[in-house]
């Protein structure tokens, strides 16, 4: 067995990956629709009854989530004395902290206590691949539960949660994430795929953390001093890892193996640009997302935040209340007006 390839550096990457993408695309003598059919007919293995199950499961979300707000998070809610804007969005946060803990958790198992090393030698991830492969049941599993889950986010996000500046790339995110998850267990790409799930949801976790602890801090007519310290803890945690997952360790041990490692294991790898323009897409969206984490740390710097807070958090509800109480303003202030005319 050779030795693990070191992770490269920015410069590598770079190179070697544009190289490699330079490269395939010149060898590519009858790229287009007809060849993407052909090979998509040739290498996808993935069966109706796969398809039902996650569908399935999907729905077992949506069910398990309106059954946890109803009985568990909101009476939560109220016996905590919540203010009724922080009750309103606990739910959501409540339940995306609770699958991320599980789902990474899960993924941390599969690469840090199995024999599935991608972490650590992430170019190993496509070494011995082959066309209709079986999948390993314990990474089969965590497909299912991911799967199921960002179909079920796909209506969660625009039906369920709150309303965000940011929930139409919210949207693109879970159909880029659906189509990944879809579409490498169908050509069995699944050991890289495992590598991308594990980098992203940490995050995910972090910032549900950070985010209840900004809801229970104000709770019972009282200021708790030990949730806005947790708060403030999360919020820089989140910000570094953010940076740290997705951003270093996302392009050096993800996109280096796909772009580059990946033609040297497998040198007419099905749908090689299809995938990398997936996750080179997923990163941009990385990327527009730690723009306001950096906004968010400018403001605290600048003195413009005083306490940690979500700066997505603009919803449409509070916007339509805003306005509101600005038409209502402006009527008082036109009466008013009127009252002293009449005097």
């Amino acid at each position: 067995m050779p030795p693990p390839e070191p992770m490269p550096g920015y410069g590598e990457l770079l190179r070697r990956a544009f190289g490699s993408l330079v490269g395939a695309a010149r060898g590519c003598e009858d790229c287009g629709w007809e060849l993407a059919r052909r090979t998509w007919a040739e290498n996808a293995h993935l069966g109706w009854a796969e398809v039902l199950l996650c569908g399935i499961c999907a729905l077992g979300w949506t069910a398990l989530r309106r059954a946890c707000s109803r009985r568990l998070f909101r009476p939560l809610g109220e016996w905590c004395r919540l203010q009724p804007r922080d009750a309103a969005k606990m739910p959501e946060s409540a339940w995306k902290f609770l699958f991320y803990s599980l789902s990474w958790s899960y993924g941390a198992f599969l690469l840090f206590c199995t024999e599935h090393r991608f972490f650590h030698e992430p170019a190993a991830a496509f070494r011995g691949w082959q066309r209709g492969m079986a999948v390993p049941r314990d990474i089969a599993l965590a497909y299912l539960l991911q799967g199921s889950f960002y179909g079920h986010s796909l209506y969660a996000t625009a039906y369920m949660d709150t309303w965000r500046k940011d929930s139409l790339v919210m949207l693109l995110h879970h159909v880029v994430a659906l189509v990944l998850i879809a579409a490498s267990y169908a050509f069995r790409y699944h050991n890289v795929g495992i590598l991308v799930l594990f980098l992203h949801d940490i995050n995910d976790v972090q910032l549900e953390f950070t985010k209840l602890n900004v809801y229970f801090k104000h709770r019972g007519g009282a200021f708790h001093r030990l949730n806005d310290a947790l708060a403030n803890a999360g919020c820089v945690a989140f910000s570094l890892s953010w940076f740290w997952f997705r951003l270093y360790w996302f392009p050096l041990k993800v996109l280096y193996t796909t772009c580059h490692c990946s033609l040297q294991a497998v040198p007419n790898i099905p749908f090689y640009f299809f995938f990398n323009a997936l996750l080179l897409l997923l990163t941009l969206m990385n990327i527009y997302w730690f723009l306001y984490i950096v906004l968010f740390v400018a403001k605290v710097l600048l003195g413009q935040v005083q306490e940690v807070n979500d700066v997505r958090e603009y919803d449409v509800a509070e916007s339509r209340s805003a306005g509101i109480r600005a038409l209502k303003e402006g009527l008082h202030l036109k009466n008013g007006l009127v009252k002293d005319k009449r005097l």
